[in-house]
């Protein structure tokens, strides 16, 4: 009997589904960026945009007319991607650009070849992740979450500050997540070592994404250059790829969760829109102001953290 009423109900879920499948995927999409802005003459750089939201969102501002840098760990995929949006958008002005943001000495290399051969940047957003990936270091012997969602573009922004100030009106948009409402910053234990939960690490890593943000706009104020963090939503990515059990739940729910251009929308409007020309320390989500948990609210917080980051980076950024 329980095993009919169980079948039964998966069935007629199914056919909700089904029938309401316009519905629920109008909604799961989220917010849009109406923005027409064009981008001709501007530079644009942004990390991890072979694949997911990234190649989306450098998609988007390639057609506006921007020069797009792909910042990559791995070339070859982000010469597929370059490729790609060369197809869809012949004019595009794409390149790719080896960046491993789990090795301080690649960030390094990647700023000072950047700062020689490019004279301008306009928005630079930091979008490379990792999430829920098994214990490991980065070279540097940091925690992997912390250190290349966090550290790794703490360090890159630090060397590019000058470049984008130079530029201004400048934009930075630091894509974080709806995770960082469960995370917290463990300065005892930053890197995980006492004990590691990966889903924990990703959300203190995110955590971190929204306090840089709020604190990086604090001490720009009055730059011309801009901070906002954003959260894509429920992105239906290889993000996902080190949790078996998340990449089956993505599959079985995938009509619920966004596409990669729609979790593009919310980066592309931080970065374009004309109503933000002035907004700074702001989070959003769905093209909107979005909420912040309290320990993201936090000054104190926000100002160790950055103290911290400076000094596990071995640099002086005031």
């Amino acid at each position: 009997m329980i095993l009919l009423i169980l079948v039964v109900s998966i069935a007629a879920a199914t056919l909700l589904a089904i029938l309401f499948a316009p519905q629920i995927r109008k909604y799961a999409a989220g917010g849009v960026c109406h923005s027409a802005v064009v981008l001709d003459g501007k530079t644009v750089l942004i990390t991890g945009a072979n694949t997911g939201i990234g190649k989306e969102t450098a998609l988007d501002l390639a057609m506006r007319g921007a020069r797009v840098i792909m910042a990559c760990r791995d070339v070859d995929k982000g010469e597929q991607a370059a490729a790609s949006i060369r197809n869809a958008c012949p004019k595009a002005r794409v390149e790719v650009r080896e960046l491993d943001l789990a090795d301080t000495c690649s960030i390094r290399a990647f700023a000072q070849k950047f700062l020689k051969e490019v004279n301008h940047l306009h928005i630079l957003i930091n979008n490379a992740g990792v999430m829920m990936c098994p214990y490991t270091k980065t070279v540097d012997g940091f925690e992997m979450h912390i250190g290349v969602n966090h550290l790794g573009h703490f360090l890159l922004t630090s060397l590019l500050i000058g470049q984008l100030k130079r530029s201004t009106p400048a934009r930075i948009v630091v894509v974080s997540s709806l995770a960082h409402n469960f995370g917290w910053i463990r300065f005892h234990d930053i890197h995980s070592q006492g004990s590691y939960n990966s889903g924990l690490a990703y959300c203190q890593s995110k955590l971190a994404n929204v306090l840089f943000a709020r604190e990086l706009a604090r001490r720009l104020q009055g730059t011309g250059v801009t901070v906002n963090s954003v959260h894509p939503g429920t992105v239906n990515s290889d993000l996902t790829r080190h949790s078996t059990l998340m990449t089956i739940f993505f599959t079985i729910f995938s009509m619920f969760l966004k596409t990669p251009r729609e979790g593009a929308q919310t980066s592309i409007y931080c970065a374009v829109a004309e109503e933000l020309h002035s907004i700074s320390g702001k989070h959003f989500s769905d093209c909107a102001p979005a909420f912040v948990a309290p320990q993201g609210r936090s000054e104190e917080t926000a100002r160790r953290l950055w103290d911290a980051s400076c000094e596990l980076l071995g640099i002086e950024w005031d």
